[in-house]
């Protein structure tokens, strides 16, 4: 299975131990295409020695393959957002995770769409129980699984 995480860089950099531990996760069920979202190196300047023409060409070559998407949410990212759109209209399964002790409220642009799957998590066991769930339902209900 091939996996793509989306979680934002340039938005904003908060999450990224959270990040770090969903593509831990996510990697026992398969190959996570973009792990490095969750590197302790990436910053908010994004990824050095590459352009940002290659880092788009390069990122929906990924979702191209992959066979779902799973995005933490709680940073708005414009980016973020790109790429949820971009994968509804390739119709991928998309997980939305939104952690909700960070004050904020979730965009109704995603919390709003019935395609995508949103769950709310107060702690990271609870995101990960949701990526179990998420992952098995596709495994029963996505032919390219």
């Amino acid at each position: 299975m091939k996996i793509y995480f989306a979680g934002s860089i340039r938005g904003g950099r908060e999450e990224r131990t959270a990040y770090q531990e969903l593509i831990i996760h996510l990697k026992k069920f398969g190959q996570v295409l973009s792990e490095h979202i969750g590197d302790d190196k990436l910053g908010i300047n994004g990824e050095k020695g590459i352009t940002d023409t290659k880092i788009f060409k390069r990122d929906i070559e990924w979702l191209n393959q992959c066979d779902l998407v799973v995005a933490e949410v709680t940073v708005p990212s414009l980016g973020v957002g790109y790429e949820l759109g971009r994968a509804e209209m390739m119709q991928k399964p998309v997980l939305c995770l939104f952690n909700t002790t960070k004050g904020a409220r979730l965009s109704a642009m995603i919390s709003g769409n019935a395609v995508f799957r949103v769950a709310v998590y107060d702690h990271i066991q609870a995101a990960i129980e949701e990526i179990e769930r998420f992952v098995h339902d596709c495994a029963r209900t996505c032919d390219a699984l």
